[in-house]
């Protein structure tokens, strides 16, 4: 059991959720109020629920060999533009006005995420250099759009997306839910996951093969601009606002983190949506334990950091074996016993 790659995430999840119950026994209480659930653990699957999507697409993105730097810009442009054409609206309540607002928003996304896959699988340019383009560039976008400002709504409908229930659960919840659902559906029960795992694993033998590799590089940075900019949609109507500057920051490294963490090699070739589910509420739920001990902020990324490497080591077979081959190194036998095996042999 401990060899299965989700065994030791799920057991730092395992101790981290315990952790908190030690430190407040009402971590695990779940109440209903008005018709809703509310408690520590849904707030870390609400809270949670962008960084599960953007993860979900940066896995198809690594699956293939590449990365996205750029999600975090992503998240931010949409959440400007959808915030933007909002606050134009005469009535922001109008659901018409909203949905064109939100596809505006995705659309974009998508352009954004077909940009990076030009680049990538086109013009064969490294996909790290190819997406820290619009990384930096985006940003900015962002705060154009925004004129450097933050955007402030009042609509109802909008904030249903990030801050609304359906059937006493978040609607963020749904829509991370409904997502792992028809990606783990279209992945695992056809033959798209193991092309995607083909040309992660070997590029040039797929080709050979006759996969049209960049046709399927360039889908999938595609897929993950598009989860990008319904996280962006989240983040943004949770607050009524968006920020082009601080919108997304940083969303990009705990993406590649819940990847890996979950045991998608960034190497490319096999990849488990699973696994990245569990390694986003991991970071999520560690971002919950550094509130919750009353961390200062200024330690907050180191905590996290050195959480993560942990986790990541004891996940590590090569450190393990080492770990392990020292504890069991033999001990010199005493001289005695060595004069015995002198007198045997002579």
């Amino acid at each position: 059991m401990t060899k299965h790659r989700l065994f030791w995430p799920v057991v730092a999840l395992v101790l981290l959720l315990l952790g908190n119950f030690a430190f407040s026994p009402a971590f695990f209480a779940i109440e209903l109020r008005e018709g809703h659930l509310y408690g520590s653990l849904i707030d870390i699957l609400r809270f949670g629920a962008p960084l599960i999507l953007v993860a979900l697409g940066m896995t198809l993105v690594i699956a293939t060999g590449g990365i996205d730097l750029s999600v975090g810009s992503v998240v931010a442009i949409s959440a400007a533009i959808a915030c933007l054409q909002i606050s134009q609206l005469g009535d922001q309540n109008s659901i018409g006005g909203i949905a064109g607002a939100v596809g505006i928003a995705l659309g974009l996304s998508l352009v954004l995420g077909a940009a990076n896959g030009v680049l990538v699988a086109v013009l064969n340019i490294q996909p790290i250099v190819a997406t820290l383009i619009l990384m930096v560039a985006g940003r900015g976008l962002a705060q154009l759009i925004t004129d450097g400002q933050i955007i402030t709504i009042n609509s109802q409908p909008y904030q249903a997306i990030g801050g609304g229930f359906v059937l006493t659960l978040p609607v963020s919840i749904l829509i991370a839910v409904a997502v792992f659902v028809l990606s783990t559906l279209l992945v695992r029960k056809s033959a798209l996951g193991m092309l995607l795992e083909a040309v992660g694993g070997n590029p040039e033998a797929s080709r050979l093969a006759g996969v049209r590799s960049r046709r399927l590089i360039w889908l999938t940075y595609v897929v993950c601009g598009l989860f990008a900019g319904i996280a962006g949609l989240m983040i943004s109507s949770n607050v009524s606002s968006a920020d082009g500057n601080n919108a997304g920051l940083w969303i990009e490294l705990d993406a590649i983190l819940a990847v890996v963490i979950g045991g998608t090699a960034l190497t490319g070739g096999r990849f488990s949506f699973a696994g990245t589910v569990i390694g986003a509420l991991l970071i999520q739920t560690l971002s919950t334990t550094v509130y919750t001990l009353g961390i200062p902020p200024e330690t907050t990324l180191l905590f996290k950091a050195v959480v993560v490497m942990a986790v990541c080591l004891v996940q590590s077979p090569a450190f393990r074996r080492k770990v392990i081959a020292r504890r069991r190194k033999p001990k010199p036998a005493s001289p005695a016993r060595q004069d015995e095996k002198v007198e045997v042999s002579a």
